[in-house]
């Protein structure tokens, strides 16, 4: 009860006018329902079972111990993490379909899109005669047991296995989006609306509310000139004061100090401690615990996305120059993501459904259904390079799959499912053809009167987070922002800032294999400088 009530001002201490007593509960449910809760309670019990404590004095000693041992500063990073994602409360009239997504459209869309990939996985069960899932053998269990940390292993013929969908799939279905209650209109240039974009010349036709660019510089304002940035600032070497104020925050503790230290940047030798603080990454003995019975799950089972994990290392991750000496653990990892059920968690803040399936003997009967995959997520070609650039921060796979779950269920999910969510992709693709036909029309005049629009090569870009494209050094830099930002909007700015410092050259090609040629290769910029650039120099004004 003492415990409780200690969580409970600890989040009306960080909430401040968020808290109510329905939230409070609900937090107060979360964090007993967590590993660190029951590591916490561990913790007290041990500490009040001592012969010394009176039972009088247990209300007073409760906070005591909780400063004291450090405590009090881990709950109240649940409590910020848990405002950062908890989605309100609605009204008691609401109808439950627009929870995960208000606009119908976009809802039928993406019902159409999931019933699309169903299709194509039951198409390639059928003509490769592969069954969902399957209990593997006594013998196969101990064969791959042994081989499972040389995952390059597998006999089988994996050269007639294709991805389900790829990047320029889900893009004709983004752009095939219109609103029924939006008509479009040809503006004069004197009435192009930043908010509103000029729907003639983008390919996404739906109107979304985004921020203008004076908004993004007043959101990303740590990233001015003004501010020291490691990536830009740090070319002579590491700077010795940035590099004591990161050995201090980890010191502190604090997730909101780590985000806000993120906004800057980190060293590689910093970055690990300070992602897990900033993500809230809680490592205990029940996260190995957990790990090991995914693994055991995977011992076990053999499920069709098995084949699609690894056949898209191969072509991605394991086929990328800087990625593929860690393609065996990359496959361990995606394995392993594959059967954990916590992932379905994060369906109800997207208006994507997990995927069902019919248990055996009972087709056609609808109560008689699983999910399938377990965590509901059928992957896509280039899914893999979204955990190969943390391989070079973490080699044990415990500590990388936890960060990956953090950083997939809070950011990287909203890239391949339909939303009018801010950061989802499709207010991330509107936001980048807005800023760049706003700031460089003849660029994007240019370009699209010649038959190779900018979103056809920025669309990669934005769907991967950059991940396989630039120098690996450069993406965990553009990340870090990411995190510290807490916002995917970052993304189409670079893609903007890409465009315009090619500009003089984009402007000078007559074909669309020219262009892409000049875009094709972006592993040699230097994302922050390029950031600034964008956001912050006269090069953004409109001509």
């Amino acid at each position: 009860l003492q415990l409780n009530t200690f969580i409970e001002n600890s989040f009306r201490m960080v909430a401040g006018t968020q808290s109510n007593d329905t939230v409070v509960k609900d937090i107060i449910s979360v964090i007993q329902a967590s590993d660190l809760g029951w590591t916490l309670k561990r913790a007290v019990q041990d500490e009040l079972s001592k012969s010394f404590v009176n039972v009088k004095d247990i209300k007073r000693l409760v906070p005591v111990f909780m400063k004291e041992s450090g405590w009090d500063i881990k709950v109240r990073n649940i409590v910020f993490m848990y405002l950062m994602t908890h989605i309100p409360a609605p009204h008691p009239i609401t109808p439950p379909e627009t929870l995960k997504e208000p606009m119908s459209f976009i809802r039928n869309a993406q019902a159409r899109w999931e019933k699309r990939i169903l299709k194509s996985i039951n198409t390639m069960c059928t003509e490769k005669n592969i069954p969902l899932a399957r209990m593997r053998t006594i013998r196969e269990q101990a064969d791959f047991t042994q081989k499972w940390k040389d995952m390059t292993f597998s006999d089988e013929n994996m050269g007639d296995i294709r991805p389900v969908y790829a990047p320029k799939d889900f893009m004709e279905v983004l752009t095939s989006l219109s609103s029924p209650n939006y008509t479009a209109k040809i503006y004069d240039y004197s009435d192009v609306n930043e908010r509103s974009g000029t729907s003639v010349w983008g390919l996404i036709q739906v109107r979304l509310h985004l921020n203008t660019t004076q908004q993004l510089r007043v959101l990303f304002s740590n990233l001015s000139t003004h501010h020291f940035q490691t990536g830009a600032d740090d070319i002579e070497g590491p700077n010795p004061e940035w590099q004591r104020l990161g050995v201090k925050t980890v010191q502190l503790g604090y997730t909101p100090t780590a985000q806000r230290y993120l906004q800057q940047g980190c060293y590689p030798t910093q970055r690990g401690d300070i992602w897990l603080l900033a993500l809230g990454v809680n490592l205990s003995p029940l996260s190995y615990q957990y790990y090991n019975q995914l693994r055991a799950s995977v011992f076990k089972y053999e499920l069709l996305v098995d084949r699609l994990f690894l056949q898209d290392v191969r072509l991605t991750a394991g086929n990328h120059e800087a990625y593929f000496v860690f393609e065996d653990l990359v496959v361990q990892i995606l394995l392993c993501f594959s059967r954990d059920t916590q992932f379905l968690d994060h369906f109800k803040s997207t208006s994507a459904s997990p995927p069902h399936a019919y248990t055996r003997n009972n087709m056609g009967e609808t109560d008689q259904t699983v999910v399938y995959p377990p965590n509901g997520i059928i992957p896509f070609h280039g899914f893999s390079l979204f955990i190969a650039p943390m391989c070079f921060i973490w080699s044990d796979p415990v500590i990388l799959y936890n960060v990956f779950k953090a950083l997939y269920t809070r950011f990287f999910f909203r890239l391949h499912s339909l939303s009018s969510h801010p950061q989802g992709i499709l207010s991330l693709c509107q936001q980048f053809e807005t800023m760049l036909q706003t700031h460089q029309p003849q660029l994007f005049y240019h370009l699209r009167e010649m038959g190779s629009h900018p979103l056809k090569h920025a669309f990669n870009w934005i769907m991967h987070a950059f991940a396989g494209y630039l120098e690996t050094s450069q993406l965990l830099l553009l990340w870090d922002r990411v995190i510290g930002y807490g916002t995917l909007e970052i993304l189409p700015v670079l893609a903007v800032a890409v465009f315009a410092f090619r500009r003089n050259n984009l402007m000078e090609v007559t074909t669309p294999s020219e262009a892409e040629a000049v875009l094709q290769d972006v592993s040699s910029l230097k994302v922050i400088p390029l950031l600034q650039y964008c956001l912050y120099a006269r090069i953004l004004h409109p001509v």
